[in-house]
């Protein structure tokens, strides 16, 4: 199976998804959740059919400006700057002459330095597992090129998620949340995972014939687990892709996070890690 012909193939797929995500990323950022810009998320129960502009009209004679409201059936979820006890008093006062029969699903604050503080450790996460997978694989492999390759696929991989939730942000209201650090630092692990199963197997070929070509020996090494990784992560899709269509509003993003990850985890280790590794040693020699 001579996989690494489509090499093109797979430098033109990458370089799609990376130019559609960094456009999408300096045209429209990211829609960014109270977990990030701080402030206070309130979820409400009606007992009977309320309206978003009777809603609304509270805030406003409140003098809370809203950031964002849901509705979906009799439940709304509302988004909107910190406020004090004498404030959400008198938000509850209000809200319960419009119905009597409301209950409070959810109330929580997040103060802005906390949603910062969140921001600098995802960053320094994905700065510091970047140098220690460089520094594992790489001495694992005694080639840095293989340590140098996983890395590359896993920012790859990283950059792609982030390009889609920027898209489903400006199309579909999709925010970033810390269920969304979880699934981003998530697919770092399964990119690496699967990569290094490919490349240990490249190794053991390479310690019984290292006479055999690289190109020759990725296509034998891919052929023998392309399909155990494909199974595996099916498995995993399938699962994903259920949460997605059947699961709540709270976790239908999260659980895409996900499934996009998986299948970027997937893609890249064929497509992107090897393919960066043959050209380091075609140009190395």
């Amino acid at each position: 199976m001579n996989i690494m012909k489509f090499r093109p193939l797979f430098l033109f797929i990458s370089l799609s998804l990376l130019s559609v995500s960094a456009f999408s990323l300096i045209k429209w950022g990211f829609r960014l959740s109270s977990d990030f810009t701080g402030g206070s998320v309130w979820e409400v129960q009606f007992s009977k059919e309320v309206s978003k502009d009777d809603v609304e009209k509270i805030f406003k004679d409140t003098g809370i400006p809203l950031r964002d409201t849901q509705f979906d059936s009799k439940k709304a979820s509302l988004k909107f700057a910190n406020i004090n006890q004498t404030q959400k008093t008198t938000l509850d006062e209000k809200t319960k002459a419009l119905d009597s029969g409301y209950s409070e699903l959810k109330y929580e604050t997040i103060g802005p330095i906390l949603g910062k503080e969140l921001m600098q450790k995802t960053l320094v996460a994905i700065i510091l597992s970047s140098i220690a997978l460089l520094i594992f694989i790489g001495s694992k492999f005694k080639d840095f090129s293989f340590g140098t390759s996983a890395v590359l696929a896993m920012l790859h991989d990283a950059f792609i998620l982030l390009g889609a939730f920027s898209l489903f942000g400006h199309f579909f209201g999709a925010e970033l949340d810390a269920l969304f650090v979880t699934a981003l630092l998530t697919t770092l692990s399964a990119s690496v995972h699967d990569t290094v199963v490919t490349f240990d197997r490249i190794r053991e070929l390479r310690q019984k014939n290292f006479k055999i070509e690289w190109e020759n020996l990725a296509n034998l090494a891919v052929s023998e687990v392309i399909v155990r990784s494909i199974n595996n992560s099916m498995t995993i899709i399938f699962m994903l892709l259920s949460l997605v269509l059947l699961g709540g509003a709270i976790t239908k993003w999260f659980s895409l996070a996900l499934l996009i990850g998986v299948i970027c985890g997937t893609y890249s280790s064929i497509g992107v890690a090897i393919p960066i590794v043959l050209f380091w040693k075609k140009n190395r020699k």
